[in-house]
């Protein structure tokens, strides 16, 4: 027991750092692990190792919505949320932001854990069909939304802007440099889509005085929240090509984060920590393995499997309460000049891609918020925008991979 404590408490404060610092990865934090992974091993064996991982992995789906609540830096776990959090923050309402996508966060681990042990019990034996299926329910999906915008037309002419740029940055992604390391291309993508592009449309205004007076949603709506964003997540876990923002993409279809802010930021806290949870399960079933975590945990022996559910409780009733903590230093940014704060976020968020992707991802995040900004001249939402990440995924699910 005591190498998994420890392992657990590891991987918490690796998850904690990945997860406040925009721009470092759970991926990144998990290769930085990987490389002292000798000396862990040899005081914390496998398991141990094992359990730092998977803590990590927890860890960061909850905390990496501060840096998008407070200063509207998404990470890519976090490109839609990032919306409706830091306009709840332009509210006052921060903290509260925090606290709805972290209780999200928590039902995405309680309602999906089970799930998840069911579909390792009965999915790989479909995977063919199921590998199939991804295209047509992104496209399913996505028609959905653009549908359901005031221009359509408009909407896909967005759509397919993005998408083309996604299918162009993946393509030639081995263009990228960096100064401290690999970073993937979606850093200045979703960042130029989801991030730059809303500080240079938001408030220049104070940001108003952070309070928290409770959660202003019903337990109904939670609930109803929670559960449709969990099946998103495990939706998308255990589909092949998709991450946490298609995810994100797939709550968008029923839950608008320009009119529900409240329940989306639930929904999509649900659907981080689930994507989670069915990733080990499909690493474990089908050996996928959907993110850099699951990369470095296939290096060790590994532990028998409820052994790691065992972990991702653990660490997600932990990182719950870390969240909420952390969430609670919101009135600290009370009065702070709005101007100021955009100013240093914009300039961060540029360093951050010239640092992690070099000239490359600096031309990627210019092209991005050029058409981030264009939802917003139209009185749009920016949701169609996710097409940077569902379009190249739709073209490769139908047999397109050589683009």
């Amino acid at each position: 027991m005591i190498p998994l404590i420890i392992g657990i408490l590891i991987g918490l404060l690796s998850g904690v750092i990945s997860g406040l610092i925009p721009g470092i990865h759970s991926n990144t934090m998990a290769g930085i692990m990987l490389g002292v992974s000798p000396l862990i091993l040899s005081y914390l064996g496998p398991e141990g190792m094992a359990a730092a991982f998977i803590s990590l992995l927890i860890a960061h789906s909850f905390i990496e919505i501060l840096p998008s609540t407070f200063f509207g830096i998404p990470d890519s776990g976090t490109a839609l949320s990032v919306l409706p959090a830091h306009a709840l923050t332009m509210e006052g309402s921060g903290e509260e932001a925090v606290r709805l996508s972290s209780l999200g966060g928590l039902y995405g681990i309680i309602i999906g854990l089970p799930i998840s042990v069911v579909a390792l019990l009965l999915l790989p034996g479909y995977q063919g069909y199921i590998d199939w299926f991804t295209g047509p329910v992104l496209i399913l999906m996505m028609g959905l939304i653009i549908i359901g915008e005031d221009s359509p037309l408009w909407a896909l002419v967005i759509f397919f802007c993005a998408g083309i740029l996604g299918i162009f940055s993946f393509r030639f992604e081995y263009l990228t440099w960096s100064f401290f390391g690999g970073s993937s291309i979606l850093m200045p993508l979703l960042t130029g889509l989801f991030g730059l592009s809303v500080i240079l449309t938001s408030s220049q205004a104070l940001i108003p005085r952070q309070r928290y007076n409770g959660l202003k949603i019903q337990s109904s709506e939670i609930i109803g929240a929670a559960i449709p964003g969990t099946f998103a997540g495990l939706l998308v876990g255990w589909l092949p090509g998709l991450s946490t923002a298609s995810a994100n993409a797939v709550v968008s279809a029923g839950i608008r984060y320009d009119r529900d802010k409240r329940q989306y930021l639930i929904a999509t806290g649900a659907a981080t920590t689930a994507n989670a949870v069915i990733g080990i399960a499909a690493f474990y079933g089908i050996e996928r393995t959907r993110n850099g975590v699951m990369v470095a945990l296939s290096s060790l022996d590994l532990p028998a499997y409820p052994i790691l559910l065992t972990v991702c409780v653990c660490a997600s009733l932990v990182a719950y309460i870390i969240t909420v903590r952390l969430a609670g230093c919101a009135s600290f940014f009370s009065g702070i000049d709005g101007r100021l704060i955009n100013t240093l976020v914009g300039g961060f968020v540029i360093f951050l891609c010239v640092a992690f992707t070099g000239p490359f991802g600096l031309f990627i995040l210019a092209c991005a918020t050029g058409i981030g900004l264009v939802p917003h001249l139209l009185n749009l939402s920016r949701v169609t925008c996710i097409g940077a990440v569902t379009l190249p995924v739709i073209l490769y699910s139908l047999g397109f991979g050589g683009f």
